[in-house]
């Protein structure tokens, strides 16, 4: 038998009542699946991922109680029905061969309801209601809620539960300073703030006896003010685990920190170190959590001693079959998890279903199937942009001869574009990740060929890919010398002057600036570098890990332009837009919303404003003022009768959203 690549990732853990096959714990995520009801589709969903080969699943936040819920009608197990129904889920987890906890998620002040509760009456800026301070009978019925959420996990088939202690949710409440007031035996000391913990986890396992996972989500890097000291942080471990705990798992950040923790522009692995700082401070097994997405960079972590396990929430969306494919020696195969947000966190937060730009079956597995064609055609993609390659894979992968022409040297479209922005380094392995896949299902690949109507008469489908081009924003002295499209900065490689004005700020208006204002190498490959611009350090320097935030200085000196009248960059990614925002404003990039554009001249462009016209002076304009469909050819085909199906930017060009053209594709190569 070959030996793995991955020994120590495979390599089996014991728990002692029970022993996990290998080191991957498939993360929580809220999916909003549980709350539409369909549990078949819930439990397809959580059977594929064991079929996929995670040791354990944890599943997305069930409230314990009705305060509790994140949001008004959120999951829980409150009725004999809920535990029927995740019964259900958990036998066809268990008939896969895989193990499955859940997730006990107590919201406190984050929840979006006006009888949430914490531990003192202090508002959270994420969410609209001032939180009850509970009382000390109200503390005993969260107390309560928890073991009784547990017993009914329990009942209802799980192999365990995470108490989630992180995340600035209820529990992290009471042990910061930053949310907990109180004079009483739950405030003040340390002692007295981590009691809630303490006693949840002791009363859990109480409830549940020995043999029942117990993991808990500790925080070890608040990242808000008056956090956790790292003292604080190893004996609150210690008494988890003297209190009954299975597990510890990592939690980062808070969500109202103003540090981004899971996005793309985080270093993969960015927290493993502080991981590694409690491994041997406990004897209970430790887990390491964010920013892990290939195998490779979960084994480094386990080969030096970072943790016992890694925890890898969003790769699963990406791809169920993430441990499989590695434990069979196709890792080159995974799709790979880009920490896009835009289909995951992005939708939650939207009340969407959570699913995955690159893989769009995530949360859609009983709809969306890719079943082999029962006729076999001839298929032409062209546009080998996102929304053409995944048509041209899925529609290779049932069966059907698929020939895709790219005009272009290369595959990837607007992602290569996408590819060389600082912080979207992951792009890379995307396009790389297609570019295998498509060959090995056997797509006939034609490169630098313009497609005609005439050699695509053939056919028995045609698919439209040809994506877009910059739309004319028609300025006065658009064709200077000192004027570029955002085309030639990002893939032509443009000189770009010291001074630079853009026209546009939406996601690629700031793509441009974020390019022309770092110099060198993207902080997304230094993690020290990353931790000195947003102002990460050791909780054992600073309370929470919080340091002053030290960006390097920017490369050039950047504005940005816009003729809505609003936030430049309101329409960013939900989960991301304010990374971005506050990324660009840490440079020193201006943003003018509500303008008009007079002209532009040798001097810079002049713009139109409430108070009259005035100019920004500027070396180099780059204009970024949206994008057209790119349509004539799939018009000529339709002027010669050829039936022809259209996608991604070539059918709506609103921005550059690889997630919609994605979508399409699959959809569309699914139906043939």
């Amino acid at each position: 038998m070959t030996a793995t690549p991955y020994p120590r990732l495979l390599a089996p853990l014991d728990l002692g009542f029970v022993t996990l096959p290998n080191r991957v714990l498939m993360g929580s995520m809220h999916t909003g699946l549980e709350e539409r009801g369909d549990w078949e589709r819930v439990a397809t969903y959580y059977a594929e991922r064991a079929t996929g080969g995670a040791a354990l699943i944890v599943t997305g936040g069930m409230a314990p109680n009705i305060e509790g819920a994140v949001f008004p009608g959120a999951a829980g197990l409150h009725t004999d029905e809920d535990i029927a129904n995740h019964r259900f889920v958990t036998d066809r987890v268990h008939d896969a061969g895989g193990r499955i906890a859940m997730q006990i998620l107590h919201a406190g002040r984050y929840a979006y309801g006006k009888d949430c509760v914490s531990a003192s009456a202090i508002k959270a800026p994420i969410a609209p209601f001032v939180p009850r301070e509970l009382d000390e009978a109200g503390i005993e019925k969260q107390i309560a809620d928890f073991a009784t959420a547990a017993v009914r996990a329990r009942e209802a088939g799980y192999d365990g539960v995470e108490v989630m202690g992180s995340e600035g949710y209820f529990i992290n409440q009471f042990l910061c300073l930053h949310t907990n007031r109180r004079t009483d035996r739950w405030g003040g000391s340390y002692e007295n703030r981590m009691r809630l913990a303490v006693e949840v986890v002791r009363r859990v396992r109480e409830a549940v006896g020995p043999d029942f996972i117990l993991i808990y989500r500790i925080s070890l890097l608040d990242l808000v003010p008056n956090g956790q000291k790292w003292e604080e942080i190893v004996r609150l471990a210690r008494a988890i685990e003297a209190a009954g705990a299975t597990i510890l798992n990592t939690g980062i950040g808070w969500h109202e920190a103003r540090i981004p923790t899971i996005a793309t522009s985080v270093p993969r692995r960015a927290f493993t170190w502080v991981t590694k700082k409690l491994m041997g401070a406990v004897d209970i097994p430790v887990i390491t959590s964010n920013r892990i997405n290939t195998p490779e960079v979960a084994e480094a972590v386990l080969a030096e001693g970072c943790a016992d396990m890694v925890s890898m929430a969003r790769p699963f969306l990406a791809d169920a079959e993430f441990v499989r494919k590695a434990a069979e020696g196709r890792a080159d195969e995974i799709a790979p998890c880009i920490a896009c947000n835009q289909a995951c966190l992005d939708h939650t937060f939207q009340g969407k279903i959570s699913t995955c730009l690159v893989n769009p079956r995530a949360g859609h597995e009983t709809e969306l199937t890719y079943p082999p064609a029962e006729n076999p055609k001839t298929i032409a993609v062209v546009g080998a942009g996102p929304a053409g390659l995944m048509a041209a894979l899925v529609a290779a992968q049932r069966g059907h001869s698929v020939t895709l022409y790219e005009r272009d040297d290369r595959l990837g479209g607007q992602l290569n574009m996408a590819r060389v922005i600082p912080g979207k380094e992951e792009f890379h392995g995307l396009v790389e990740w297609f570019e295998r896949m498509v060959r090995r299902a056997g797509v006939e690949v034609r490169l630098k060929t313009e497609a005609s109507a005439e050699a695509l008469r053939d056919f028995d489908e045609v698919i439209v890919a040809t994506g877009v081009s910059p739309r004319d924003p028609q300025i006065p002295g658009q064709d200077g010398p000192n004027v570029l499209s955002y085309v030639e900065v990002l893939r032509g490689g443009a000189p770009v002057g010291a001074r630079v004005a853009i026209v546009g700020a939406g996601g690629i208006g700031f793509d441009v600036a974020e390019f022309l204002t770092h110099e060198g190498e993207s902080p997304t490959l230094h993690l020290e570098e990353w931790k000195r611009e947003w102002g990460v350090t050791d909780p054992e320097d600073a309370p929470g890990g919080l340091a002053q935030p030290a960006p390097p200085p920017p490369a050039r000196a950047v504005t940005l332009l816009q003729r809505k009248a609003e936030r430049p960059g309101k329409r960013l990614g939900k989960t991301t837009g304010w990374i971005h925002r506050a990324s660009l404003a840490a440079r020193g990039v201006k943003m003018l919303g509500g303008v008009g554009y007079v002209g532009i001249g040798p001097a810079g462009i002049t713009i139109a404003t409430e108070n009259g016209e005035d100019l920004v002076e500027a070396d180099t304009i780059v204009l970024c003022a949206g994008q057209e469909s790119q349509r004539d050819l799939a018009d000529a085909l339709a002027n010669h009768g050829k039936r022809v199906h259209v996608i991604g930017g070539a059918d709506v060009a609103a921005e550059l959203d690889a997630k919609r053209a994605i979508d399409q594709g699959a959809r569309l190569a699914a139906s043939l």
